[in-house]
């Protein structure tokens, strides 16, 4: 059994993560609702971009499915990602109980910085600086890159908050990137 497969058998199998699942209903950008749908939604399209990936970062990837909104239930709403008590500071931590994976582990921290970028975007202007220091994060910038596409390409969720993103993380869309959003399960809103 490969060792990224192994740490997500854990997950599944620890109480505080199954407790989660069940926590959220339908709301602006989730109206699957569950923490359990979101996360059914997100598999089927790593199962589409299945192909394009080694059985390493396919199971790099279910990592990152299961953790990073699993403790919204728990967190502080509202609170900067970087907070101890934010949902992504809680995954983190959760998921560093598992896996010694620095990459990973702050995959997990920052997931949601691009739509924060991006909604600095909308408002006139960005913060240099944090885009700055997102780019300059060591990891796996092509995992990372899959993994804002199949979190962000689901029901209820615009493809313009993922396009900003890839653009201004990735240097430009690309045929690549185009091709993961189109076996995706959703139509764009």
């Amino acid at each position: 059994m490969n060792y990224y497969q192994n740490i997500v058998n854990k997950i599944k199998a620890d109480r505080h993560y199954q407790e989660n699942l069940g926590w959220g209903k339908p709301r602006r950008g989730h109206p699957e609702g569950s923490v359990r749908a979101h996360i059914a939604e997100l598999e089927c399209n790593l199962k589409a971009l299945s192909d394009t990936c080694t059985e390493e970062e396919y199971w790099k990837l279910m990592m990152l499915i299961h953790v990073h909104d699993s403790f919204k239930k728990d967190s502080r709403k509202g609170v900067a990602i970087t907070d101890p008590s934010s949902h992504a500071s809680l995954a983190r931590r959760f998921l560093a109980s598992y896996c010694t994976d620095d990459g990973l582990l702050q995959m997990v921290q920052y997931h949601d910085e691009p739509y924060a970028l991006y909604r600095q975007s909308r408002n006139g202007a960005v913060n240099e600086r944090r885009l700055a220091t997102l780019k300059s994060r060591r990891w796996d910038w092509s995992l990372f890159l899959k993994f804002l596409v199949i979190d962000n390409c689901t029901e209820g969720k615009s493809r313009e908050p993922l396009e900003w993103a890839l653009a201004n993380l990735a240097g430009g869309m690309n045929a690549k990137m185009r091709d993961w959003m189109d076996r995706c399960q959703v139509t764009p809103v």
